[in-house]
């Protein structure tokens, strides 16, 4: 049985590895390190070190690729190849060279589109129709490297990120084996990507969840859905930060950030459109439905 390395941090790439390590030995996995999370920044394991511990897997956590002893665990393993789904850290060739068959990379997106950190929520946030899988021979390049097996994912008009996340994870666990088992055995030969329409999804800041009013409503509720997760959306009332998680569009016109209430919701004019806010959180509060919000605030 060939032996696999596995590179990954969140949820997705929790998946990825569980359906690996039902067809290959997997010798060692590396992840990031343990960082504070939540309201109260308690210390948080990533999903794939959980995993990794549950099934009984060596794991290392450097803070860099390049950190002392690291390349010196990895040929310990003795691997033949690497798979690589949402790690977070740049491969440098002396990684990327390792093993026998190199690094395979297991992407969110039908590549060429949407190369780069944030794949599934530029999906949304652009509007797209559809997104995929695309796995990856790995080379020097942000996911610039050959083509071993893609499949488009239609997306939801209500797909939020966390939805879209879990969908194209199931995709990648179903196509991972088959792209393994084809490359592998040498059926399979890693196929150049096409020039054309490439796209890149840059890494997400903090500060791109604020809605901009100045947007139409329709890209705005697009970004309470790309951005559900994190950073989350967000408008600023009073001077108070006002969490979106839910809204929806409603047809009209009037001054974009102008506030009013429609169908029992708060709802804000915008460049296009007005946007109802249907789930919210106020500062130092729970999340609430946007009618109850009304009910007991005095600002809007």
């Amino acid at each position: 049985m060939h032996k696999a390395i596995f590179m990954g941090s969140p949820g997705f790439a929790a998946e990825i590895l569980r359906e690996l390590a039902k067809h290959y030995e997997v010798c060692g996995v590396v992840t990031q390190p343990d960082k504070p999370a939540g309201r109260g920044k308690r210390i948080t394991a990533p999903a794939v070190k959980d995993l990794a511990l549950e099934l009984g897997l060596e794991v290392i956590q450097p803070h860099k690729m390049k950190d002392p002893g690291v390349q010196d665990q990895l040929v310990s393993w003795g691997a033949d190849f690497i798979v690589v789904a949402a790690f977070g850290k740049i491969l440098r060739p002396n990684i990327l060279n390792l093993t026998p068959f190199g690094c395979i990379n297991v992407h969110a997106s039908y590549l060429p589109r949407w190369r780069g950190a944030a794949p599934i929520q530029a999906a949304i946030l652009h509007g797209d129709a559809q997104t995929g899988i695309s796995i990856m021979k790995m080379d020097e390049g942000i996911d610039t490297g050959p083509i071993l097996l893609q499949e488009y994912t239609a997306i939801k008009s209500d797909e939020t990120t966390t939805s879209l996340t879990h969908k194209l994870a199931q995709v990648g666990r179903r196509l991972l084996p088959q792209a393994l088992a084809g490359y592998l055995s040498g059926e399979i030969i890693p196929s150049p990507q096409r020039d054309e329409n490439v796209t890149y999804a840059p890494v997400i800041n903090k500060d791109d969840g604020l809605l901009n009013f100045m947007d139409s409503a329709d890209s705005l509720e697009r970004k309470v859905r790309a951005f559900n997760e994190w950073p989350g959306a967000y408008m600023l009332l009073n001077g108070e930060i006002l969490k979106v998680r839910r809204a929806k569009i409603i047809p009209g016109s009037g001054t974009p950030g102008v506030r009013e209430i429609a169908d029992g919701f708060p709802c804000v004019n915008t460049a296009n459109g007005k946007l109802a806010l249907l789930e919210v959180k106020p500062a130092g509060k729970n999340w609430m439905m946007g009618s109850d919000f009304l009910r007991g605030s005095r600002v809007w």
